[in-house]
């Protein structure tokens, strides 16, 4: 029986082994390459700068010649009778006039009742004073504008990657932390019942240790799930992957040697908002002003009584070429006013950087204050919890030999618990500072 427990146990270990080597080793740089891959945020970021580029060639069409056609078919009814096409009887002595011209005789005359027409009209613009130059400005600034909204996105999605790869590592370790202070309280109670009969208050005070301990496990190992739950989505890993995530938290952080903040992506973006604004006011004032274009046009026009016979002819033909001067005499004010609203667009955008450039720089000061802070105190802190793993190491001793109570253990017990909690939390405050002074200043 005891050897078919060994081979038991045995087989256990190797099915435990399979399984652990069957996870997924992922470090914080790949997590970052697949979240950043998985982010809807950043392929709209994405799309915004494509929607961009596609409104610079609409604008920059407006430069150039623009070619109109038309082509129309009408027929002329005679209300009076559909049948027939409209005629003029002409009378006698115009009748014998026009025969003595056309050499016959003529007395009534059809009017053509199928008419066609075609024509085609070209249009360059010369000068438009302003009109499209500001307006293709302005789409640039749009282009910029956007392209400094994917770079925030992108640091955004990177501070997100890293947020979510350090708390699920964070809580493994804690599962860790929680296995450990359980084990060492049963650990305890081994040691009470097998020195002969223990006492009473004692027992009842570890067996409702281990109680507790069993909560706080059960509760770490809930917590580390749905850390790694929120990642594998993130990612786009399969959810039934095992990760392991091997990236350690580091025992030693360096000096940041962060700089004065002088630029952002949001500044950049908020900058080249005031100008696309500043550029539309122009724009659209410049609508009042004449536009200057050459212009040429031909026309064709054929008609006839007969639908057969109306290309069986010489029909009209005429073209020209000039220069035209088109100059807007009345709108009621609507050129002004849209470039009043532009103006105060890009009053507000201006607002919005100023604000943006006083919180924002706070935001980096404080990350860098709370990064040589906590990095100042992580000694102390750890100093702090090697003190406290030997005052429990001591008090286990003194316990195992019933020179104190289990009380006292469970004091100590609970402080070495809650020093390693802050421990791991202080290495997780410290990296995610750092990343927040790259996510603003990088």
């Amino acid at each position: 029986m005891r050897k078919l427990s060994v081979v038991s146990f045995g087989v256990f270990l190797f099915a435990f082994g399979v399984q652990d080597a069957a996870a997924l080793d992922l470090s914080l740089s790949q997590a970052t390459e697949k979240i950043l891959a998985q982010s809807e945020d950043l392929k709209k970021a994405e799309a915004n700068v494509k929607k961009a580029e596609a409104s610079l060639d609409a604008a920059n069409a407006n430069r150039w010649f623009n070619i109109e056609g038309s082509a129309t078919y009408m027929n002329l009814v005679n209300v009076a009778n559909p049948t027939k096409s409209y005629g003029v009887d002409l009378p006698p002595e115009l009748g014998g006039l026009i025969a003595q011209v056309a050499q016959k005789e003529i007395s009534h005359i059809e009017i053509p009742d199928n008419i066609f027409m075609a024509g085609v009209s070209v249009t360059q613009p010369i000068y438009t004073f302003g009109k499209i130059g500001n307006a293709v400005e302005g789409v640039r600034s749009a282009i910029k504008m956007s392209e400094a909204g994917r770079e925030m996105t992108r640091r955004e999605v990177k501070y997100a990657a890293a947020d979510i790869y350090w708390t699920a590592k964070m809580t493994d370790e804690i599962v860790k932390i929680s296995q450990q202070d359980l084990n060492q309280a049963i650990a305890a109670k081994k040691s009470l019942t097998s020195a002969g009969r223990a006492n009473r208050s004692n027992l009842v005070k570890i067996e409702s240790d281990i109680a507790t301990k069993e909560i706080n496990l059960s509760d770490a190992e809930f917590n580390r799930d749905t850390a790694h739950r929120m990642l594998k989505i993130l990612a786009g890993i399969d959810m039934n992957e095992e990760l392991n995530l091997t990236d350690e938290f580091p025992k030693d952080f360096n000096d940041l040697n962060a700089g004065e903040l002088k630029t952002t992506p949001e500044w950049e973006m908020l900058s080249e908002q005031v100008v696309m604004y500043e550029r539309n006011a122009r724009s659209k004032r410049a609508g009042a002003y004449p536009t200057l274009a050459a212009t040429a046009s031909y026309n064709y026009i054929a008609m006839d009584t007969e639908f057969e016979n109306m290309f069986n002819r010489n029909n009209t033909q005429s073209a020209y070429w000039g220069v035209a001067l088109q100059v807007p005499i009345f709108s009621g004010g609507l050129h002004r006013a849209n470039a009043t609203v532009e103006a105060m667009n890009a009053e507000a955008a201006r607002q919005d950087l100023d604000k943006s450039k006083k919180m924002t720089t706070e935001e980096y000061n404080r990350a860098v204050e709370k990064y040589n802070h906590l990095r100042s105190n992580l000694k102390s802190l750890e100093n702090a919890r090697d003190l406290a793993a030997k005052a429990y190491e001591f008090s286990s001793d003194r316990f195992a030999s019933g020179q104190t109570s289990a009380i006292e253990l469970a004091e100590v017990s609970a402080g070495l618990y809650q020093l390693d909690l802050a421990l791991i939390n202080a290495k997780y405050n410290i990296l995610m500072s750092a990343e927040s002074v790259k996510k603003l200043g990088e």
